[in-house]
Order: C-alpha cells, then sequence, then structure tokens
C-alpha cells in the first residue's frame, strides 16, 4: 500500500477545520437571529401596552392622521389624474373608432322596392298582360308582387319584399326570352325561378359568413343568411351593413381586448331576424332563431342587447352596438326619402285618430312605435285594450311596415275636488 501524499493529508485537515469553523458561525447566527427576534416581540408587546393599541391598529392610526393631514393633496393629485385619465381616454377612444371606420369602409349603392325590366316592344307588353290580363294576373298570383305597364319600353316590379322581387324579376325576363307567356308557363318559369333563387342565397349565404371569418355554420343558418342578399335597411343592403359593421366591431374588440370571436358572431347575426318570417320585431324573432343552433349565450345577448331592448350584459355586446351605430349612421350608407317618411307617420297618426275615444296619436322610433291618448270619458280600460290591438293591426297592414308596430295606449283619469268655506 502507497503512502499518502503529506501535501494532500494538510489541505484536507485545513478545509476540515475551516468547514467546522464555517458550521460553528452559522450556529452562532442562527442564535443572534432567534435572540433579535425575541427582543423585537418583546419591544412590540411593550409598544402596545403603552400605546393600548395593536400593530394594525397602530399602522392604521399612523395612515389615518397622514390621510387627514394631506386630504387637500390628495384630492387635487387625485382630480388631476381624473382628469388626465379622463382626457386620454376619450381621445383613445376617438382613434380607436375613427381607425375602426377605415378598417370597415365599404361602397354604397343605395336600394330600392322597385325593380325595372326593359322590354323590347309594344308587342311583347302585349303577350305578358294575355288576354283579359289573365296573364299578368297569373304572373302577379304566382310571385306576389304589384307589375307596373304604365311606362313604355319598362315594366316595373314593386314589392317590399326583394326576395320575391328578384324571383320575379329573374322569372320575367325568362319569359321575355322564351316569348310563350302562358298561365301554366308562368308558374312553372316562377318555380324554376324560385329554386334558383334559393341556391343563390345559400352561396351568398356562405361568401358572407367566409367573408366575416366563420365557418362550419348549419345549412339551414347559412341560407338564412344569404337572405341578406336581397334585404335592405332605408337603401342600405343588409350584407354591405354586416360586413362593414363586423370589420368595424372586430377592429374595436381587438384593441380593448374584449372577446373578438363573440364580437365577431355578434356582428355577424345581429340583423337575422330581419329575415326570419314571423311576428315580432326582429331582435326577438333573431333571438329565437339562434338558439335553435345553440349559439352561445354571449353572442345571441350581443343579438338581444344590440339595440338596448334590455341592459348590455358584457362589453362584447356594447361593441356591436357601437358598430352597428357606425355603419348605419355614416353618410351615404342609408337612404330614404324623406317625404315618403312624413307621409308614413302621418298616415299612422290617422288611422289612429279615426278611432272613436282616440284623442291624440304620435308615431315615434321611425314609425316602430304609435302612442295613443284615450279620452277616459269615451272608453273604459277594457275598450282602450281593444282599440290599441285594432289599431296596430290596421296599421300593419295598411302601410306594409316591416317587423313589429307598438302600439302604447293612454287612458288617465283625474277627478279634482275643492271646498271653500
Amino acid at each position: 500500500m502507497k503512502n499518502q501524499n503529506p501535501d494532500l493529508l494538510d489541505l484536507e485537515k485545513r478545509l476540515i477545520e475551516k468547514q467546522d469553523k464555517i458550521d460553528k458561525e452559522r450556529e452562532d447566527l442562527e442564535k443572534e437571529k432567534d435572540r433579535l427576534k425575541e427582543e423585537r416581540e418583546e419591544y412590540v408587546k411593550k409598544l402596545q401596552k403603552a400605546s393600548g393599541l395593536t400593530a394594525d391598529e397602530a399602522k392604521a392610526s399612523l395612515l389615518a392622521e397622514v390621510e387627514n393631514s394631506q386630504a387637500q393633496e390628495i384630492a387635487k393629485i387625485l382630480k388631476e389624474r381624473e382628469e388626465e385619465i379622463k382626457r386620454i381616454s376619450d381621445k383613445k377612444a376617438q382613434e380607436i373608432l375613427l381607425d375602426s371606420m377605415r378598417h370597415g369602409a365599404l361602397n354604397y349603392i343605395a336600394e330600392y322596392t322597385v325593380s325595372i325590366v326593359k322590354i323590347p316592344d309594344e308587342e311583347m307588353k302585349g303577350r305578358i298582360i294575355g288576354k283579359e290580363g289573365r296573364n299578368i294576373r297569373a304572373f302577379e298570383q304566382a310571385t306576389g308582387v304589384d307589375v307596373d305597364l304604365d311606362e313604355e319600353g319598362i315594366i316595373r316590379l314593386s314589392s317590399f319584399d326583394q326576395i320575391r322581387r328578384e324571383v320575379a324579376r329573374r322569372a320575367l325576363e325568362k319569359l321575355i326570352k322564351d316569348t310563350r307567356v302562358q298561365p301554366f308557363r308562368i308558374e312553372e318559369i316562377v318555380k324554376e325561378t324560385e329554386e334558383e333563387v334559393e341556391k343563390i342565397m345559400f352561396e351568398e349565404g356562405e361568401k358572407l359568413s367566409h367573408e366575416a371569418g366563420v365557418f362550419n355554420l348549419p345549412r339551414e343558418l347559412i341560407s338564412m343568411l344569404g337572405r341578406f342578399k336581397f334585404r335592405t335597411s332605408y337603401g342600405q343592403n343588409l350584407v354591405v351593413h354586416t360586413l362593414e359593421e363586423t370589420k368595424i366591431g372586430i377592429h374595436i374588440a381587438e384593441e380593448i381586448g374584449a372577446d373578438v370571436n363573440i364580437v365577431r358572431l355578434g356582428c355577424l347575426f345581429h340583423d337575422i331576424g330581419k329575415v326570419v318570417p314571423g311576428e315580432g320585431s326582429h331582435v326577438k324573432l333573431g333571438v329565437e332563431y339562434l338558439k335553435r343552433f345553440n349559439i352561445p349565450e354571449a353572442v345571441v345577448n350581443c343579438v338581444a342587447e344590440h339595440h338596448e331592448d334590455r341592459p348590455f350584459s358584457s362589453v362584447e355586446s356594447v361593441i356591436v352596438s357601437i358598430a352597428d351605430a357606425i355603419s348605419g349612421a355614416r353618410p351615404g350608407a342609408r337612404y330614404e326619402d324623406v317625404e315618403e317618411y312624413a307621409k308614413r307617420l302621418t298616415e299612422m297618426e290617422d288611422i289612429a285618430k279615426k278611432y272613436e275615444g282616440v284623442a291624440e296619436a304620435y308615431a315615434f322610433e321611425a314609425g316602430r312605435e304609435l302612442r295613443v291618448i284615450i279620452d277616459p270619458g269615451k272608453l273604459d280600460d277594457a275598450q282602450t285594450v281593444v282599440v290599441a290591438e285594432k289599431i296596430r293591426q290596421e296599421v300593419t297592414n295598411a302601410l306594409a311596415i316591416p317587423g313589429e308596430v307598438k302600439v302604447t295606449a293612454i287612458r288617465e283619469f283625474r277627478s279634482v275636488s275643492s271646498e271653500f268655506n
């Protein structure tokens, strides 16, 4: 066995001694730490006993004293910060909205409730009319549109339902080319055209949803979205409005950190009730329709709240409402004949006033609400309910107003008794 190196043995011995020394110093430090801790606790107990307060109570008392002495300075600083935040937030909000509008800008083409079809000559017009008007009657019955033949060289097709009008326009163009204008042929072509338009609506719905960044929707829902192609609001096509609103909404959501997917779907579906058949407002119809497809509740809430029919439940609902307002309010986005608009409101009021017991009537909300003042001496509460329903039905039928017309009947009876001594 070889002898170990003396230098290594010496080094090992020194290292052991050094480690022992370090361990002893660590032990002394721990003892000193415990001693200081005990002294601190003793001092705290003495202070609490002298002041009659615990440590937390003393801290709170000190802070309160400082706060009271510096109250005016603190208030000044808070007010300055509040004004600065408001100034910055207003500016930032303006920047977000302006940038969103720029991102959502699309071309505008006002659309109306009349389509025009050119005819080659008066002989063709005679064929379309038919013997004793049987062809034109068959055409109007099959399509559900009004046909105006008064102007030379053209035929005007009029209907508030743009899908019917589109079917009529396409069918009439086919009949003109076919030349065989007979009632049974009219029915065949109209049916064939309806199927063609249904296919177009599905393609348009798919295109709209894809451009909005939404995929894998149910086929029925896609077809319903395709009806936007043939629906307008004050001349603004619903496809254009929806795409623009979606772009604006997404941009705002990205800027403020909201849920982009909820805003995207909320914007895409917000006006779907306008093309859903049924009675009621487009908000109500849209909400009921979307629930059939198990659309997320947050998205349905965006649709339900975008006209503030009920309080906002989320920041995403607010964004959808703002985006809708921006798109509809942009100069040139929408069109309405002011004279026709005023005429419609006047006609609504006149219909109500002709009922016995109605003292005054006022149209509100662009003709969506009619408030009726009842003479309490002529109608009781039960009669008031009946009259209100009659007015609603007549206004809806006579003026062909899309959506729901709300009639609010107000009947107030006052009795004042005075006695003089």
